[in-house]
């Protein structure tokens, strides 16, 4: 029996790209296209899913964050940037510059719209704490700061654009600190938010609070 799907050998390693020959048919290839919430499943399944895997819990090898259950607010505001540049253009953005091209095959607004309510409405759960040697008694002082924009239980807040932490796994967090305070994310002036976050990253003044305060993160909304 012939397999339904083509398998695009060398997008990333390990992790073939896949098409089904039902998204062909949704582009107008065949006579019965595939619209409304069952689109934005398929092109989850083609598109985010061989990265983010079948339940958008992420995977720590090749840098892609557990993405499910975010708000649907945020990914279409991470999705925009990405389709725009404002995101994912830096060239020591290694995992930035990977999903910007897959953010542009989003062929139109309702594709995006669609992808993005399929994964907001997807279940959520904690990844196992990752890092080692941090300490959560002084990331909780760390985090104050953080609480103006994010809440003190990291919950986040929509009309602050500031997204919840709670979902995202440690590496990710500790990572993407990394790199607003290093200027490879946030440092586009188009980017009016992602600048708003940069100078919040640079108040940690070195790896290990960078480590602390991810760590601290990570005791919060355990109840949720």
């Amino acid at each position: 029996m012939k397999s339904n799907r083509i398998d695009l050998a060398g997008f990333l390693p390990g992790k073939p790209f896949v098409l089904s020959w039902a998204l062909l048919a949704s582009a107008g290839c065949a006579t019965a296209p595939v619209e409304g919430p069952a689109r934005g499943d398929l092109l989850f399944t083609n598109y985010c899913a061989p990265c983010h895997g079948e339940g958008a819990a992420g995977d720590h090898l090749i840098g892609a964050p557990a993405i499910a259950g975010l708000p649907e607010w945020y990914l279409l505001e991470q999705l925009h940037k990405y389709r725009t540049g404002l995101r994912g253009a830096h060239r020591d953005d290694v995992e930035g510059l990977r999903m910007r091209p897959m953010s542009r095959t989003l062929m139109s607004e309702s594709d995006v719209q669609l992808v993005a309510a399929h994964v907001a409405g997807m279940s959520t759960g904690r990844a196992a704490p990752s890092l080692e040697g941090a300490d959560q008694a002084n990331g909780a002082k760390l985090f104050v700061t953080c609480t103006a924009c994010h809440g003190p239980d990291a919950a986040g807040n929509e009309q602050l654009h500031a997204p919840p932490l709670t979902v995202q796994q440690d590496w990710y967090l500790d990572r993407q600190l990394h790199k607003f305070k290093a200027g490879v994310r946030g440092a586009n002036p188009k980017d009016t938010f992602g600048m708003q976050m940069r100078p919040m990253a640079q108040t940690l003044p070195d790896d290990q609070a960078i480590k602390d305060v991810v760590a601290h993160i990570q005791t919060l909304g355990q109840s949720k």
